[in-house]
This record gives structure tokens, sequence and C-alpha cells, in this order.
């Protein structure tokens, strides 16, 4: 009785107090704070789509007054779907960046610095390393938040290759090895995998014979031996013609579905890409896996540890601050990342990643356990990507459908690549 007479004479005050500031009628109402808007775009496959909507929503019943927008489509239409949102000043507040991209946003002065929501702490960077922030910067602001950290891998079903009579790869292996296993394969409708992205494991190639991709300044292409270029790509166009690697379009055809890959029909050795693929590629296969480096020799030199991805605040958007405080909580906050499974890339926080490990499961304690192996056993990562890198792509993988179809020679297309990629990277002399 006294409590609730408490309570009462206390809001009477409330009332009272509030009633002698001009146009402040209702109180209560006033205390709520005002309704906002978020936008927010990514690109990914079926699982981190349905992850991120359920951080969305539980963001959102966490904040009532936010309510988030929100789009995702595959890699290649979401950089198209964006163009055009760039160019009318029209960007979502909050968008996924890759790091082959984020020179090109942050010169064109799309993106916000984000350092100062940091230092204002409505970013929390407490528990992420330097390296781990820097990795997002480009000309000295940091330009996006890293949302994990990933390494290129193999994986593979262990009983795949004992139908086939191959020995499985170990860590030491080498190309020599992935060659001789093509060998035994040869005639029998078996796979190596399917065909490499060209722009990544010709780039971790060269990081093994001590070259980059780019030059440190953005301005040419980082090696000058086109033997390298016709070592790999001669490889790989080997492979094709002997058809032990698959070729589907995999720059316009829909490649995320299982039966459009022979590796989830047991009908190929090796699939390949980035650990935070893991995730999926587990759920498509519906079976645990192995997972091993990518071969060497010079692995440790070729591995680097690469952010999976970025979140970065667009310059014309009208909520930053909310912007960065729903990116705060995206790489901080321990429910959201149990929804998350570090499909993204593993945690760049270490407190986060720490209170993650009673949680995990099977799959991703593969993962912190590979990527825990990568961070002894790999080189620096390269610098980021320079202007005219996805122009610089395009020209590549262009080249790379020619070879693979016998269509032109790993020596023209070497000299092709040079000339053609040089006149764009050109562009960014001073």
């Amino acid at each position: 009785m006294r409590t609730t007479i408490r309570i009462s004479v206390m809001l009477c005050l409330l009332a009272a107090l509030w009633g002698c500031v001009p146009g402040q009628s209702d109180p209560l109402n006033q205390l709520k704070e005002e309704p906002i808007t978020l936008r927010i775009a990514w690109w990914g496959n079926e699982f981190r789509n349905h992850a991120t909507i359920e951080v969305i929503h539980m963001y959102e019943e966490l904040n009532p007054h936010i309510n988030i927008e929100f789009e995702y489509s595959a890699f290649n239409e979401y950089w198209r779907k964006l163009a055009p949102y760039a160019a009318g000043n029209a960007l979502p507040d909050i968008i996924q960046m890759d790091i082959s991209y984020l020179s090109q946003y942050s010169s064109l002065d799309l993106l916000e610095d984000l350092e100062p929501y940091i230092q204002s702490g409505l970013l929390d960077a407490s528990s992420i390393n330097e390296s781990n922030l820097s990795s997002g910067k480009w000309g000295g602001k940091l330009y996006g938040m890293n949302l994990g950290v990933n390494a290129l891998f193999a994986v593979y079903d262990p009983e795949v290759f004992k139908a086939n009579g191959i020995v499985p790869p170990t860590a030491s292996w080498t190309w020599e090895d992935f060659d001789q296993m093509g060998e035994q394969l040869k005639g029998k409708g078996i796979y190596l995998g399917t065909v490499l992205t060209p722009e990544q494991f010709f780039a971790y190639f060269l990081r093994q014979h001590g070259f980059t991709l780019f030059a440190e300044d953005g301005t040419s292409l980082g090696y000058e031996d086109d033997q390298l270029f016709i070592d790999y790509f001669g490889r790989m166009q080997r492979l094709a013609l002997d058809k032990l690697i698959f070729l589907p379009d995999i720059w316009t055809t829909e490649t995320n579905k299982s039966d459009a890959d022979p590796f989830y029909r047991g009908e190929a050795l090796l699939g390949w890409g980035y650990s935070n693929q893991y995730i999926n590629i587990v759920e498509r296969y519906s079976k645990q896996l192995a997972i091993v480096p990518l071969p060497g020799p010079n692995s440790k030199q070729g591995l680097f540890l690469k952010p999976g991805m970025f979140f970065s605040i667009t310059k014309n958007s009208k909520q930053k601050e909310e912007a960065a405080k729903f990116i705060s909580f995206f790489v901080n906050d321990l429910e959201a990342n149990k929804l998350l499974k570090g499909e993204r890339g593993v945690p760049v926080s270490s407190r986060l990643k720490e209170e993650l490990k009673p949680f995990v499961e099977p799959e991703l304690a593969q993962i912190f356990e590979y990527l825990d192996w990568v961070e002894k056993n790999s080189s620096p990562m390269d610098p980021p990507d320079p202007v005219g890198t996805a122009e610089v792509t395009v020209v590549l993988r262009d080249l790379h459908d020619l070879l693979l179809f016998g269509k032109i020679s790993p020596e023209a297309a070497a000299a092709e690549f040079r000339a053609k990629a040089d006149e764009i990277l050109a562009r960014n002399k001073k």
C-alpha cells in the first residue's frame, strides 16, 4: 500500500514539474525515442542471409524505435545494384564492403571515417587489435569495420578420396601432389574440383614466389616475370582440357545450388575458398568435412589472414550514429554471434571469441582451430587492393575463361593481361 502511494506521489510530482515546461504536455510519451529507419545491404549465401536477418530482428526487439530495412543479393549482382545508388547519392546507411572495392568507394568519398565513432564509444573496438582494425583503412582513415578473419583453404570428404584410391592431402602437400591426384583421376569421370577463382588463387601463387598481384603503389602489376602467369594458368588450362576441373559459367550462373557443383555429389575431390564459407559448405554437404591449407611449397609465404568483409557507413547516411551502434552490436554481442556462427569470419573481438568458444558447433570449432594454425603459418596480408582492381579482375576472368576453353595460349594471355592491367592501374599515378 505504502509503495503504491509513493509511486503515485512521484508520478504526480513528475507531471507537475513537466507542466512547468512550455509545450511538454505528455511527459511519458516524451521519454520515448523518435522512430528511426536504417537501411543495410549485403551479399551472401542462404545461411548468411537468414542469420543476418535474425540478428536484425534481435536488434529491433532490443531497440523498438529502430526499424531496419535490408536487401541482399549475390556478389556480382550486389555491386551492380550499388553503382546506381552511389551515383544518386542514395546508398544504404550500412553497406557490406569487400577489400577489393574499399579503395574505390573510399577514393570517391562515399564512405564515412569510423574512427570518430570509436573514439566516442558508439562503436566499441576495445577488444579488437590494431592489425584487425587497420585492414579496413585506406589513406590513413578507417572506412570499414572488419567483421571477421578468414584464410584460403581446401576442403574434402575423406571417403571420396578413399573411394578413388587416393591418399588425402596433408598440411605439407604441394602443387606437384595436386597434379598427381589429377593423373590418378583421368578417365574416371571424377573432378579434382570446381574451377579456382583466378584473382584469389593466382594472387596466392604469386605470394608463394615472393610477389604480389599489384605493386605497392597500385600503379602496375606486382610481378615482372610473366612465366609465373604462364605456369599457373598453364596448369589450370591442362586440368580443364583433361576434364579434371569443373567449368560452370561461374560469373553469370547460380552456382550456390548443390546440384550445380560436383563436389556436393561426391564427384570431385576438393572444394576451396575462404574459411568463412565452411559453415555453408557443411550445411550443403550435410556432413562434417576435413580442412587443409592450399598446396605448397612455400604455403607459409602464400597464406595470410584476411578480413572476410567489412561493414561501412556511407557518407550520405542521415543516421550515422545509429549505424555505428548497430555495427558495434554486430561485432560485439554474444547472442548475435551465436546466430552468425562465424560465417563472415572468426570474430575480430578477442573477448567475443573467448565468450563464443563454449557454444561453437563442431564445424565452427574446426575453423577456429584452422585459423589458429594459419596465424602461426602465414605471412602479412598484401596492401589493400588499389583503385581499378574491379576492372583488372574483369580482364583476368575473361582471359581465364578463354584459357580454360582452350581459346588462347597462356603466353598470349599473360601478355594481354599485363598490357590491359597496367593500362588500368597507370591511372593511379600522381
